[in-house]
């Protein structure tokens, strides 16, 4: 992998951390007010597929190594 594409894919994992990070504050302040629960579980539900995504980056970032 060039230089190049690692650097990019390590900012864009950068960017969905922090985009799971403002999904579970939002999240919690969510559940604190009492809102729909319909829609803390949609908010919820795109934070685990952002989640999933950071995971296949990182994973092409740095490959599992078999010992």
């Amino acid at each position: 992998m060039l230089d190049q594409e690692q650097a990019s894919l390590r900012l864009l994992a950068a960017r969905l951390r922090q985009e799971h990070a403002d999904f579970d504050a939002a999240v919690n302040a969510m559940e604190a007010m009492g809102c729909d629960r319909l829609q803390v579980q949609r908010m919820k539900k795109k934070k685990l597929a952002i989640k999933d995504k950071l995971q296949d980056i990182e994973d092409q970032v740095i490959p599992d190594i078999i010992a």
